[in-house]
């Protein structure tokens, strides 16, 4: 496992923005055997949204972010459509030191940011660096990014750990718990059930259940359904908060909510609690407003 010890904040709060399926706008130019494959489908599916995955909502989701300070940006998953590893994405246009953009990361990936960004083409050493679990300690909180990116048939969009991942992150947990640090994990798809379909689920969700309800963690962050969903999973001692944004750039349609971001705060004084600001796409407004605030009981 890999741990990169981040500076600890000299103010008394911790703020961290979390974000997820961006499916930045990047098409790669396929090879003529690629045309038989999922890398097909994939084209195929993003023709079809990104009319959806909206630039104009992406430039909006980083300037609101640039307003709230948060010192991390924590990305659940999705940051494009496609795996790609031959070259990387050109940025958007006005968007040149967006931190999300790098084409060879898998599309279920996890990733954090520090502030102020960093330009286009650094964002690997921030994501997929060493074998997973990826711990990053900030202060007295631990970032553990899981990778569940999963090669599958050419219609299933599910995902899985795998039993070695499942068996470190045990260990991470305990390592963690032992130097009384607050544990938030992080992973593309949903750890619960009944979230997203079969075809999309975690496959191996119940043993990274398990896990939790062994070591436990204050926080789970995933990505990858279209609705946001705040679940509970049993940890040792009490119930572990899941909380799920939906993509933060899609426009509101009949499968998608408004895109949404969340600002979590963790203020010295009150370790079991985190305060969350909900900062969703209003079409009325044409930016991101307040859609709720609201406090949270961390788990054990």
């Amino acid at each position: 496992m890999d741990t990169d010890e981040g500076t600890a904040l000299s103010g008394n709060t911790l703020r961290f923005a979390h974000l997820s399926d961006l499916h930045l706008p990047h098409e790669p130019r396929l090879r003529l055997s690629e045309h038989f494959s999922k890398r097909q489908l994939s084209v195929w599916s993003w023709r079809r949204r990104r009319a959806v995955q909206s630039p104009v909502v992406l430039e909006a989701l980083l300037a609101d972010m640039s307003t709230h300070r948060p010192d991390r940006i924590l990305v659940t998953g999705d940051l494009t459509n496609f795996r790609c590893r031959r070259s990387s994405p050109p940025p958007p246009p006005g968007l040149g030191d967006c931190p999300c953009l790098r084409a060879w990361c898998p599309a279920t990936t996890i990733a954090w940011f520090p502030c102020p960004r960093p330009r286009v083409g650094e964002a690997g050493q921030w994501s997929t660096a060493g074998e997973w679990p990826y711990v990053h300690r900030h202060g007295r909180v631990s970032l553990i990014g899981l990778s569940s990116a999963l090669p599958t048939a050419p219609l299933p969009a599910s995902g899985r750990l795998g039993s070695a991942q499942c068996a470190r992150l045990g260990r991470v947990l305990a390592q963690e718990r032992e130097a009384a640090q607050l544990a938030i994990l992080m992973l593309h798809h949903p750890p619960a059930d009944g979230v997203v379909s079969a075809r999309k689920a975690l496959r191996d969700r119940r043993e990274l259940r398990a896990v939790l309800r062994e070591h436990g963690a204050a926080l789970v962050l995933h990505g990858h359904a279209r609705n946001a969903r705040l679940d509970s999973l049993p940890g040792p001692a009490g119930p572990i908060p899941c909380l799920c944004v939906p993509s933060s750039t899609a426009l509101p349609n009949p499968h998608d909510e408004a895109a949404r971001w969340h600002l979590l705060e963790l203020p010295a004084a009150s370790a079991g609690w985190a305060r969350v600001l909900v900062r969703q796409w209003s079409v009325e407004a044409g930016g991101f407003t307040d859609a709720a605030r609201y406090e949270l009981q961390l788990g054990p």
